[in-house]
């Protein structure tokens, strides 16, 4: 049976989580505001860095480069989960948000053999880059507007519970530190050490693979259907029926915002139909109080078998 949702509501005084298309216009605004920001921070450091010759901070530039680029794929992803079902997407639209977020993640890869080939070449053999005090500048700077793009998109990744927004600001966090690396490098080769240039490059290829990993490992789930809901919590809700004998075949899969439940509910063989059918709709009822995130649950009503035995 299909069931309808209310809002999903945090805990105390905090307002309730957006659903449908306000939330997908929500997650819209977000990404363009970051974009901006990431667009200016990026061209910041490449601008620098192709100027002074630190492949440190052009490695770190093209790193920023990508989060625009994973902002545009987040938009239009967003856009295409923001359409309700049809007859092609009966379940909806939703899972193209979760493959935007895997368009991050083959962002990240792209970028990663780039500057590990960079920094590479550069250990190999390099001119010492031009240091000056415009590139503390610079790098202090562009740290500053990633921190806030960091909180803002973390916070209105749990507000609107988007994997997409959580990992764009997993991604955009992962610039903070390579930064700080960079910013760490700048000053070693300041100090007479210009082989800390294209360390730092390495080091930032090591934070670009490191939140490659976690993004993949995110997205996976949803794409391969890991299961969302734990049984337990389902047999709990469902004991709160007492006409209710237990459930088995318990089956979830989605997104944290977007689930989906299935599952085989017993009760007694000499119960009428009827009856049977009133009572699912009071489980179900509970099941979408507790977990404000179902879209849909379908129940299959059948005699308990327990009682046969």
């Amino acid at each position: 049976m299909a069931a309808q949702t209310s809002p999903p509501v945090l805990g105390g005084a905090s307002p309730p989580l957006l659903t449908g298309a306000a939330r997908y216009r929500d997650v819209s605004r977000v990404l363009v505001l970051v974009l901006l920001l990431n667009l200016l921070v990026a061209l910041a450091k490449l601008a620098y860095g192709f100027y002074s010759g630190a492949v440190s901070i052009v490695s770190d530039g093209f790193h920023s480069l990508t989060d625009t680029a994973s902002n545009v794929t987040g938009l239009v992803g967003v856009r295409l989960a923001g359409r309700p079902p049809d007859t092609t997407h009966p379940y909806g639209h939703r899972k193209f948000e979760t493959l935007a977020s895997v368009a991050i993640f083959v962002f990240l890869a792209i970028v990663l053999v780039q500057v590990l080939r960079t920094a590479l070449d550069h250990l190999a053999g390099g001119a010492t880059p031009e240091i000056t005090p415009a590139a503390f500048v610079v790098m202090a700077g562009t740290i500053a507007v990633n921190l806030f793009v960091v909180w803002y998109e973390s916070w209105s990744a749990r507000r609107l519970s988007s994997e997409l927004l959580m990992a764009d600001s997993a991604h955009t966090l992962s610039d903070v530190y390579t930064s700080v690396a960079v910013l760490a490098a700048l000053i070693g080769v300041k100090l007479g050490y210009p082989i800390l240039d294209p360390i730092a490059a390495l080091l930032v290829a090591v934070f670009i693979g490191r939140a490659g990993y976690s993004i993949a490992k995110e997205t996976s789930k949803a794409l391969a259907d890991h299961a969302v809901l734990g049984e337990a919590d389902i047999r709990r809700v469902v004991a709160t029926v007492p006409e209710a004998s237990g459930c088995h075949e318990i089956r979830t899969r989605g997104t944290a915002d977007h689930i989906f439940l299935d599952f085989h509910l017993w009760f007694p063989g000499d119960m009428p139909l009827d009856e049977a059918h009133r009572l699912s709709h009071v489980v179900k009822d509970k099941l979408m109080d507790a977990f404000p995130s179902l879209r849909d649950i379908v129940i299959h009503i059948e005699p308990d078998e327990r009682q046969a035995r």
